[in-house]
């Protein structure tokens, strides 16, 4: 069982960045896929980068060039550079059992976080 928490989450001003961190419980999370994913209010929780065992990253086409991730031991990071109003969201990270490769796919997710919220002001 993974047990993950997000942290990093805040109020920010357009252009600002902030840094997410996924914090999981187990020592296997160096051996799985982990996603972040965002939801907006009203809207569908939504892939934004995912990074696969190898270290291999995948990126939403609206976050590419300004989201890195990176990963330490236990933790995952979300670099979100250059923030716009629209990446206003309570942002999650998820570890995947069965995907060692970044995936976009929400069904392979086993394992969610209960998010933080990040709100970036125009």
């Amino acid at each position: 069982q993974v047990q993950l928490v997000e942290s990093g989450g805040g109020l920010v001003q357009a252009g600002d960045s902030l840094r997410l961190a996924c914090t999981a419980s187990t020592r296997t999370f160096s051996r799985n896929t982990i996603g972040w994913f965002r939801q907006a209010s009203g809207k569908e929780r939504e892939f934004v980068a995912a990074i696969g065992r190898a270290g291999t990253t995948m990126f939403d086409e609206a976050v590419k060039g300004r989201f890195t991730l990176s990963r330490d031991f236990g933790t995952v990071y979300l670099q979100m550079n250059s923030l716009k109003p629209e990446d206003t969201a309570v942002y999650y990270c998820a570890a995947s059992a069965t995907s060692n490769t970044p995936t976009d796919r929400r069904s392979l997710y086993g394992y969610w976080g209960q998010g933080t919220q990040v709100t970036v002001s125009s």
